[in-house]
């Protein structure tokens, strides 16, 4: 019986300090910044394209991110927020027209071929964002503009 005791002691401290580090870690905030979009930089593609982008594409890759409610409760928020950050950092199209052409011909190429791999939008996005799951037409749309760019 001891043992069962102790298991259980063990286990509520361990929830008690468990619980005590959630809340704690609330108090780390994250930047939810979105930088200010100057049109004359960002990107312009036809209609069909834009949609399509900033359905699926926009919230990780431009600073027009939708912040969802969950992106202020940590963990979770240290997630997103790093999703966020990287994703501008590999591709982001409000900057497009200021970013160097070789450097947006590598990220072109790469597009396409993460788009076409459902490696892009990322599963973890897309299972909390269902509409931004793009079907095999608008993935053919924007990787067929993508190739155009090229």
């Amino acid at each position: 019986m001891s043992k069962i005791i102790k298991a259980i002691t063990l286990l509520k401290k361990t929830l008690i300090i468990t619980i005590i580090l959630l809340i704690s870690i609330q108090f780390i905030s994250v930047d939810k910044t979105n930088p200010p979009v100057d049109e004359s930089i960002s990107l312009k593609a036809p209609n069909e394209v834009m949609s399509i982008l900033k359905k699926g594409c926009y919230d990780c890759h431009s600073n027009e991110t939708k912040w969802p409610y969950y992106s202020d409760i940590a963990p979770v928020s240290f997630f997103v927020a790093s999703h966020v950050n990287k994703g501008r950092k590999a591709m982001n199209f409000s900057v497009w027209n200021k970013i160097d052409s070789k450097i947006k011909h590598k990220r072109l190429k790469r597009a396409v071929i993460t788009v076409n791999n459902g490696i892009m939008a990322l599963p973890s996005y897309i299972s909390a964002h269902d509409e931004a799951k793009l079907s095999k037409g608008e993935k053919e749309i924007i990787t067929t503009w993508f190739k155009k760019q090229l």
